[in-house]
């Protein structure tokens, strides 16, 4: 059961009790089951969402998984010819009958198409079994320590797999889960001030808005006793504004995948000192177990780098379409998205994408430390990473910074990597960018600003 038993459960224990809050709307338990159950006679065996955050919304995704019927969450943002595309092959694929019961159906049936984006326009689509997200709750539950009495706020899109997940979480643990109609940083703030908020679900950029801005506009977060945080490892400067803001709240970081689901995080308690600049990112999940492989399935001596691979009960079921082959393997039984990574003493750290992979005069630098490392330096917003071709070397690390105020100077950048980074993985150019190299999709992209510099782009400029 992923969470309609659940929500039954707590209908008819705590019918007046808070459910959801979407801005200025709400459900109680009782009238979230009510309006799901009233959806039932009008959905077919495959529903594909595609609208903003709201409270219809949260009833016609309940409706949507009822029985053995199954939801496609896709981002409103998505152009049409692409929505269009996506859904006509979902609902192509759909052989099963519509359930007139709000009853969770069989365990191992699946209830949850997820996307992720490819190489391609059109993204990958997986799927999630009942089973695989009542496992993940289970263990998400007792690694967070959420309890019915948390107000969760998770003030981004229900279409991205973060908030969505959020939601369903709190669904099952039968706890109150807030978010707004779309993301406004005074809106979030306005909600921690008035609503009780005891839980944050953000990912990194969304958390140091909040954290900044909040410190400046003296919005008490006092009563916020978790941040958990995904999509990237947090820099020093978000760390550092978040634990001022909250200054009660203990800080989760983890790492997964949407086809594994989760792989493994960290709790820094409000009184340990910040660990920043550093790969890592905690120990095993809950359920999980974790090895670092060979592209041969052989397990790597600690500190040597290779596929993070696990074995858990939350790993996907596979690709309904675009699968390479190489986006979820299957070694000997432990599943991989191809994230490289190693363990020292327990711990798990994160090198990246082998495809992003730098080899420089024979050795290999993954952007995502040399990000990590900038990110920690004084003044600097953001950075982007990436290997340029070079005669001698092969490649040559250059990298591009966004300041977060007043000027930057490469010496300044080269100086403050000292102690964060090795001297053969620091970037031999800098690049000053007026704004981050996207791709349509909005994501960040190291191809762009190597185009950019190729190009001579005026967003990038060299830093002497």
């Amino acid at each position: 059961m992923p969470f309609l038993d659940k929500i039954q459960r707590w209908a008819d224990e705590r019918p007046h009790d808070t459910a959801v809050v979407v801005g200025n709307s709400r459900h109680t338990w009782a009238e979230l089951r009510d309006a799901a159950t009233a959806m039932l006679g009008y959905g077919s065996a495959t529903t594909v969402l595609s609208e903003p955050n709201s409270v219809g919304f949260v009833a016609r995704y309940a409706a949507a998984v009822a029985g053995e019927r199954r939801c496609a969450v896709l981002d409103p943002q998505w152009p049409l010819r692409m929505t269009d595309e996506v859904a006509s092959r979902i609902v192509e694929s759909a052989e099963i009958a519509a359930s007139v019961d709000l009853i969770d159906g069989d365990p191992s049936s699946t209830f949850l198409i997820g996307l992720t984006s490819g190489t391609t326009s059109v993204p990958k689509a997986f799927t999630r079994s009942r089973r695989s997200w009542q496992v993940s709750f289970d263990a998400s539950i007792e690694f967070f320590g959420l309890s019915q009495d948390d107000r969760t706020l998770a003030p981004g899109p229900l279409s991205a797999s973060l908030n969505l997940y959020a939601l369903s979480e709190c669904l099952y643990a039968g706890a109150a889960f807030h978010t707004l109609e779309s993301f406004d940083v005074g809106d979030a703030h306005a909600a921690i001030r008035h609503d009780g908020i005891t839980r944050l679900v953000v990912a990194p950029t969304m958390l140091r808005l909040l954290s900044e801005r909040g410190l400046a506009g003296d919005v008490d977060a006092s009563g916020i006793r978790s941040i958990i945080c995904a999509g990237s490892k947090l820099d020093a400067r978000t760390l550092e504004a978040a634990r001022r803001w909250a200054p009660h709240a203990a800080i989760y970081e983890y790492y997964g995948a949407s086809e594994l689901s989760f792989v493994s995080g960290t709790r820094l308690a409000a009184s340990e000192p910040l660990d920043v600049g550093g790969t890592g990112i905690g120990t095993p999940f809950p359920g999980v177990e974790l090895r670092i492989l060979d592209d041969a399935g052989v397990s790597v001596p600690d500190g040597d780098h290779g596929n993070i691979s696990v074995r858990s009960g939350m790993v996907s079921n596979g690709y309904l379409w675009g699968d390479d082959g190489q986006a979820l393997r299957c070694l000997d039984g432990w599943y991989t998205v191809g994230d490289q990574g190693y363990v020292d003493n327990g711990v798990l750290h994160i090198l990246g994408r082998r495809s992003d992979m730098i080899i420089t005069s024979g050795k290999n630098v993954y952007p995502h430390e040399v990000e990590l490392a900038l990110a920690s330096v004084p003044g600097i917003e953001v950075a982007v990473a990436a290997g340029a071709p070079d005669d001698i070397r092969g490649q040559k690390v250059i990298a591009g910074v966004v300041p977060a105020y007043g000027a930057v100077t490469a010496t300044q950048l080269r100086t403050g990597l000292d102690g964060l980074l090795a001297r053969d993985k620091r970037p031999l150019q800098y690049y000053l960018l007026s704004e981050l190299p996207m791709t349509d999709r909005g994501k960040v992209s190291r191809k762009v600003l190597l185009d950019w510099i190729k190009n001579h782009d005026p967003r990038a400029s060299l830093l002497g």
